[in-house]
C-alpha cells in the first residue's frame, strides 16, 4: 500500500475472507492507513502476495512443469500448495487467459491487486480511532475544561490496534486517570472551590455499559 507521501508500507500477517471483504492481522496493522486512502480517495488499493516464501523466478519454473491429467486449480494447489481460499481469489481478481502463461501468473500471485472500498460500521468494529485529544488532558488524564472528568482506553483519541495490545494500552491508561484521580483529591482536598468527582458511564455502539 502507498501512503500519501509515495512511501510503500509492507505488512506480513494473516487475512480473513468474509462475506463483507477482508479482515485479520494483516489488515489490522494497515487499517489507519486504508482507511485515511478510503476517505481521499474512495479507495484503497492493496497488493497482495500470495506466496511469500516463494520468489517470482520458483514459481515459474514450477508453474512450468508437465500439468498431465490435472486441472489448473490441482495443479496450483499441487504445486505450489495454494489453498482453495487462495485460489478463488486469484480466479475472482485476474482475466482467465493469464493462466496459461507461467509468467504472467506467477506476477499475479505475488501480486495480486485488491481494492478496498469501504469500512465496516462502528457497530462492527472491535477497536476505534478518534476520540478526545491529549491535548485536552492535564497531568491526572483530566479533562482540562471538565474537571472531575478522567480519560482511558478508547475514550482518548489513537489508533487502537486490536488484541493484546488494545487491552495493556487500556489497562495503563485506566490506571493512570485512576492515580490521576487521587492525585487530584489529595491535590484539592483543602481547596474550598473543588467541585465533585464526576461519575460517567461510557458509551459503546451498544449503549451504555
Amino acid at each position: 500500500m502507498v501512503d500519501r507521501q509515495g512511501r510503500q508500507h509492507h505488512q506480513r500477517g494473516e487475512c480473513v475472507i468474509t462475506e463483507q471483504g477482508i479482515e485479520g492481522s494483516a489488515i489490522y496493522a494497515i487499517s489507519a492507513l486504508a482507511r485515511e486512502l478510503i476517505n481521499r480517495d474512495q479507495r484503497a488499493r492493496l497488493i497482495l502476495d500470495l506466496l511469500p516464501d516463494l520468489n517470482i523466478h520458483k514459481i515459474i519454473q514450477l508453474l512450468q512443469k508437465p500439468r498431465g491429467k490435472d486441472s489448473q486449480s490441482n495443479f496450483l494447489r499441487k504445486q505450489l500448495k495454494l489453498p482453495p481460499v487462495k485460489l478463488q481469489l486469484l480466479r475472482e481478481l485476474t482475466s482467465a487467459d493469464i493462466w496459461h502463461d507461467p509468467a504472467q501468473l506467477a506476477h499475479a500471485i505475488k501480486s495480486l491487486p485488491l481494492e478496498l472500498v469501504a469500512t465496516r460500521p462502528l457497530a462492527e468494529a472491535i477497536s476505534s480511532a478518534g476520540g478526545i485529544a491529549f491535548t485536552e488532558l492535564d497531568h491526572n488524564m483530566m479533562l482540562d475544561k471538565i474537571p472531575g472528568v478522567f480519560c482511558a482506553g478508547e475514550m482518548l483519541d489513537w489508533e487502537a490496534p486490536t488484541g493484546g495490545y488494545l487491552l495493556t494500552a487500556c489497562f495503563a491508561t485506566g490506571r493512570a486517570a485512576g492515580q490521576g484521580v487521587v492525585n487530584w483529591l489529595t491535590e484539592s482536598a483543602d481547596s474550598p472551590n473543588r467541585l465533585p468527582l464526576r461519575s460517567i458511564h461510557p458509551i459503546t455502539p451498544e449503549g451504555s455499559v
